[in-house]
């Protein structure tokens, strides 16, 4: 299988995809600009009486769990139950998962909600929402993405969903395929949000392709080649920060695809 990466991207530039993001406090900011940096359109919004409507109108769905509250459960499973309904891609960023106990259960209702088209998460967290018995830093990872193969092979067989695991080589499980997405540097760990971004990101290429697979390795390889180029010019987090901005709003899909390192199997 050979991933269209240039073709998606061209795709996503030419299409704008408004992606419906039920998010965190810590990370709307750079989340929506990223999602403007790649091409597509973003939205923040929370309120229950009115992310259904939101929904109908967007391309793909974001539900990330960083901060929780009552109130926000109750939009996001408004939000997947519609998304659900009209076919959307849904998105699960679950987000310290393993951290706490109402955090494991909100994800529990989550998940019984509706099934996520993608799960995208660090090793810590897939092995925690497969229910492994595993310590977590906060929302930090304490696992290797490679160390959470059988993991998220699990998710993906019990939900039918694809599943990322981020890490210093990216793994994406769905069924019989893998694929491995060997981009990025460490200084993406040092900036709050990057995993945040890569969530919505992957919405954005969901709501262009057919495949999710497809999509999630499209985000996986954009995500890594951008904190690649942005690093040549950029070395602490705050200058980094801005760099990969520019980065992702300056890169061609040519380019993309040219300094992509993946391999499916």
């Amino acid at each position: 299988m050979v991933i269209q990466l240039e073709a998606n991207l061209e795709k996503l530039h030419a299409t704008a995809p408004l992606v419906h993001n039920i998010t965190n406090f810590v990370v709307m900011n750079f989340t929506a600009n990223a999602l403007l940096a790649v091409g597509a359109s973003p939205v923040m919004a929370h309120a229950v009486e009115e992310v259904e409507d939101m929904v109908a109108i967007a391309g793909a769905l974001v539900i990330n769990i960083g901060t929780l509250s009552t109130h926000w459960v109750e939009g996001m499973k408004l939000a997947m139950r519609k998304a659900a309904e009209l076919g959307k891609p849904i998105i699960l960023d679950p987000v310290g998962a393993g951290a706490t106990p109402y955090r494991n259960n909100v994800l529990t209702e989550l998940l019984e909600t509706a099934p996520p088209t993608i799960i995208r998460g660090n090793g810590s967290e897939i092995l925690a929402l497969a229910g492994a018995n595993v310590r977590t830093k906060g929302v930090d990872s304490t696992t290797d993405s490679v160390d959470s193969i059988g993991a998220a092979q699990a998710l993906s067989a019990r939900f039918g969903s694809v599943v990322s695991v981020s890490g210093a080589v990216d793994v994406i499980v769905h069924g019989a395929r893998t694929g491995w997405v060997s981009n990025g540097v460490p200084l993406m760990t040092k900036v709050t949000g990057m995993g945040c971004s890569a969530s919505a990101i992957a919405g954005a290429f969901a709501a262009i392709c057919n495949d999710p697979f497809d999509a999630a390795v499209s985000a996986a390889a954009t995500m890594g080649v951008c904190g690649e180029l942005a690093y040549r010019n950029a070395k602490l987090p705050g200058s980094f920060q801005i760099a990969f901005l520019d980065t992702l709003a300056a890169i061609s899909p040519a380019h993309l695809a040219e300094l992509s390192k993946i391999r499916i199997e």
